[in-house]
């Protein structure tokens, strides 16, 4: 009946709680709350996360937050992030004229000079910390990136009165060990900690946090703290028996403590190491006592062998996840060793190992038939028959990544695209011996792929375009610097492919508005398009792209000598939904600059 509101006189608010809750999208959520002032104040208690960048006077947003939305358990402060609150906020009736202007962001420097001062008002402090322990006792998650204003005590008056947090990130904050020490006694549930860049950190503040959370503690990061060595991972191995995740980046741990963590905890799953002073000794160590290692990943490892990972091979059966950086010591024998022991392995990254070839990858190939993604990056001596035998044994690869093999060519590219029709991801980035041939393969055989990437392959042309837009639907195309591309390959994209969101063109020097004109009758759910370099693309062919892709969020065309300010112009006024324009700061007029100044980047600054 006409007038009547049977939402509000039926629906509880627990059931209306609920249903706003199970909104998949943040504008859904935020249209619901402006409906009424009920379905407002429901709407800020079905919010259980905050993410909050640099603001101004950010302890008094951190009050004010904490009065609106109760609910909270997940709270993340990242002060790298430069997000500020609208100049212009407004007067409510009822509400509190001297709060609200007190939150717009301030000058950083003060009229006497004072930089400092201002500065500090911009950084969550103490007492911001002391406001979020007040508003959201039953928080569980907080991440605190780069608050460089932070100190002990602030952390230590939380930990008191959020007793129930369960994930904490402290990275980049100078805090010492007297907090550390201080949520281990109070965070009995803690499961999650991570200390990158925490140079206030040392021994005795992590013993006593090991001490302190030894029963629940879970997942451990340390990195770049210069303080910490081998003595906080003798007690993390001794009082936390249950650790599943440990993430170490450091020159000052060695093989015993790395030892102990793989001889103490026994339930470990996955281990990231980037320890330069860490050799054979402790890889075999974790071969030998972390049988249920899921993920390895080895970064910049110059004083290991192969002999380590031949332990890993023999002992860690359940090993899915290998990542190997800048392992210039392993060969083909320790490849081998995983491939024939490790035959549950899903995903495989080998990056920069000099020394790996194609034998290894054969052998992974033969073995590894659950592989679903697999990167080779900097790879110069993997050859084709490398990706033959996978192409022959992985038939459930979804995911192939590419960079700078000049080894790998068309065979290769035919034979993954006949056997591994499960294709989804295709990254290829210089490879140079990858043509037309390859690339018509993966269009005849791969119809699942829906993000394809080929930058700086000189031999691929409009040819293999044309067929990868007969034969997939593609949602994501990058062919930046593939000069031999043209209008007619990307015309048959925008045809074959009405689905795309995101398309690279970037440095196509025989690209031209006629193309832009396939893709704006054809695309209509493009959001993001790279343009840069395309000297051929003038104001008209703007023109026609944005006329019917009204979705388009992100525009970037530096050095596109055919647009003028008029073109820039008509992506700001044709887009609803635009938020970020790169261009030249000359092409942007004075009248643009006021009614989009906000979404539009600049090239280069004035010095």
């Amino acid at each position: 009946m006409r007038g009547c509101d049977w939402i509000n006189t039926s629906l509880p608010d627990e059931l209306i709680v609920e249903i706003i809750r199970r909104l998949d999208s943040k504008s859904s959520r935020d249209a619901c709350s402006l409906v009424c002032k009920r379905w407002l104040r429901l709407e800020r208690l079905s919010r259980t996360t905050i993410r909050i960048g640099a603001t101004g006077s950010p302890d008094l947003f951190l009050s004010l937050l904490a009065t609106r939305f109760s609910h909270v358990r997940n709270v993340h402060i990242d002060e790298r992030l430069s997000i500020s609150l609208p100049v212009q906020l407004g007067r409510r009736r009822g509400s509190d004229a001297s709060s609200v202007s007190s939150l717009k962001p301030r000058s950083v420097t003060s009229k006497s000079g004072s930089e400092n001062g201002d500065y500090d008002s911009f950084c969550l402090s103490d007492s911001g910390l002391a406001a979020l322990g007040e508003g959201f006792p039953k928080l569980e998650k907080l991440s605190l990136i780069w608050c460089s204003n932070v100190s002990s005590g602030g952390l230590i008056s939380l930990t008191r009165k959020c007793s129930l947090l369960k994930a904490l990130d402290l990275q980049g904050c100078y805090v010492g060990d007297q907090s550390l020490a201080a949520v281990g006694q109070c965070c009995k549930q803690l499961e999650d900690l991570n200390l990158r860049f925490c140079e206030g950190m040392t021994d005795t503040g992590l013993v006593e946090f090991a001490l302190g959370v030894g029963k629940s503690l879970k997942s451990l990061g340390v990195a770049a703290c210069s303080k910490i060595t081998d003595i906080s991972m003798e007690a993390v191995a001794s009082h936390c028996k249950y650790l599943e995740t440990m993430s170490l980046d450091s020159e000052f741990i060695h093989n015993k403590g790395v030892l102990a963590v793989a001889q103490g905890c026994p339930h470990l799953k996955v281990l990231k190491l980037q320890c330069i002073n860490v050799t054979d000794d402790a890889l075999k160590a974790v071969g030998a006592s972390c049988s249920s290692l899921e993920l390895l990943a080895l970064y910049s490892f110059q004083r290991f062998t192969d002999k380590g990972l031949c332990a890993i091979g023999s002992g860690c059966k359940k090993l899915k996840n290998l990542t190997l950086s800048d392992c210039y010591f392993l060969t083909d024998r320790g490849l081998e060793a995983i491939a024939t022991g490790c035959k549950e392995l899903t995903h495989l990254e080998v990056n920069g190992c000099h020394n790996i070839g194609t034998m290894g990858l054969e052998y992974v190939g033969r073995s590894c038939q659950h592989l679903i993604e697999l990167a080779l990056l900097y790879c110069q001596r993997i050859g084709n028959d490398a990706l033959l035998s996978v192409g022959r044994g992985c038939k459930f690869l979804k995911a192939l990544h590419l960079v700078d093999c000049s080894g790998i060519g068309d065979e290769a590219m035919s034979g993954i695209a006949q056997g591994c029709r499960n294709l989804k991801k295709l990254h290829i980035r210089r490879c140079y011996e990858i043509g037309n041939k390859g690339i018509i393969a993966v269009g005849e055989y791969c119809n699942l792929l829906t993000d394809f990437s080929i930058r700086f392959c000189d031999r691929v042309g409009d040819e293999a375009l044309i067929a990868v837009a007969e034969g997939c639907s593609l949602q994501h195309l990058n062919v930046s610097g593939c000069h031999q591309i043209g209008d007619a390959g990307v015309m048959a994209i925008a045809r074959g492919c009405p689905r795309l969101r995101y398309l690279d063109v970037s440095v196509l020097q025989n690209l031209g508005d006629v193309a832009m004109a396939e893709l704006g009758e054809h695309c209509p759910v493009l959001k993001e398009i790279v343009i840069s370099h395309c000297r051929q693309i003038t104001d008209a062919g703007i023109s026609h792209l944005v006329k019917a892709c009204t979705m388009l969020e992100s525009c970037h065309m530096v050095y596109c000598a055919g647009i003028t300010q008029s073109g820039v112009a008509t992506v700001v006024s044709s887009c609803p939904n635009i938020k970020k324009v790169l261009v030249e700061k000359w092409k942007v007029s004075e009248r643009t600059r006021r009614r989009a100044g906000s979404v539009i980047s600049y090239l280069c600054v004035d010095l």
